[in-house]
């Protein structure tokens, strides 16, 4: 309940929600878990944690990068759920969703997976490469014991496939400014208001927009047209030049960004 509830809350005061994404255990369990705790305390309202894993296809170099950080750390699937626990036994508060693909959730069993993470913790989970039609194929695959299954959608996405996603979304939905990879490398779209409005014919679940945002100016002009906004590889950036402190500079760099759509 903690996503609706936070999403809740924050439609109740017409705020937008800052969703800040991380990789788990980069550069380190420790460090990641203060990444997380830091993120918290200015403001975050959900904080994504990518699932490290070797072939992150849709991640752009900075995140494939910390991905490779986190399991040469020693990080595995296991491992992230247990630093899920470990933020939890201070903060039960702000919602945890797990970015991942479909390899090492199959590997760990989907079922087990599923049940372990809320176990531990999390809240969501955006599966990149499994469709929710496809996991309706599957028993275990379609099953989410607590977990809510978050959608993406793509600027290309065909509007019949827009409906589709809209109407199977849980939680909110992952609407992308553009097509492509992860990262801070081009700005935003222009056509993000008209998007977020064709998704929310669709449904009444939070739309939060990612990819391209990495300035204050950029988060508060998408934040006008959508729930909540999505920052991932330029929080991810700040980790990557900060290895030996990077929770501060995190802070540093991203209270201005939530800030700007206060």
């Amino acid at each position: 309940m903690r996503l609706a509830d936070t999403f809740s809350a924050l439609k109740a005061d017409h705020r937008k929600a800052f969703v800040a994404y991380v990789a788990a255990g980069d550069p380190s369990f420790d460090l990641s878990l203060e990444i997380m705790h830091a993120l918290a305390e200015i403001g975050a309202d959900v904080i994504e944690l990518g699932l490290p894993f070797s072939d992150p296809l849709a991640d752009g170099i900075v995140n494939q990068m910390a991905a490779d950080r986190a399991l040469k750390a020693g990080m595995t699937t296991a491992r992230t759920l247990e630093l899920i626990g470990a933020f939890r036994k201070t903060n039960d508060k702000t919602p945890l969703v797990l970015f991942t693909y479909l390899n090492p959730i199959f590997t760990y069993g989907f079922g087990k997976f599923q049940k372990d993470a809320v176990a531990a913790g999390a809240d969501g989970v955006l599966l990149l490469d499994l469709p929710p039609d496809e996991a309706s194929l599957s028993a275990e695959l379609a099953e989410n014991h607590g977990l809510s299954h978050i959608r993406l959608i793509a600027p290309s996405t065909p509007p019949e496939r827009v409906k589709f996603l809209a109407q199977q979304a849980e939680g909110f939905i992952y609407a992308l400014s553009r097509s492509g990879v992860t990262g801070g490398h081009s700005a935003p779209a222009e056509t993000i208001p008209a998007q977020v409005a064709a998704i929310k014919a669709h449904t009444d679940v939070p739309v939060c927009v990612g990819f391209g945002i990495s300035n204050p100016q950029q988060s508060a002009m998408v934040a006008k047209s959508c729930d909540g906004v999505i920052v991932g590889s330029a929080i991810v950036k700040q980790v990557e030049l900060n290895l030996t402190s990077p929770a501060q500079a995190v802070k540093d760099f991203t209270k201005p960004l939530i800030d700007a759509i206060r």
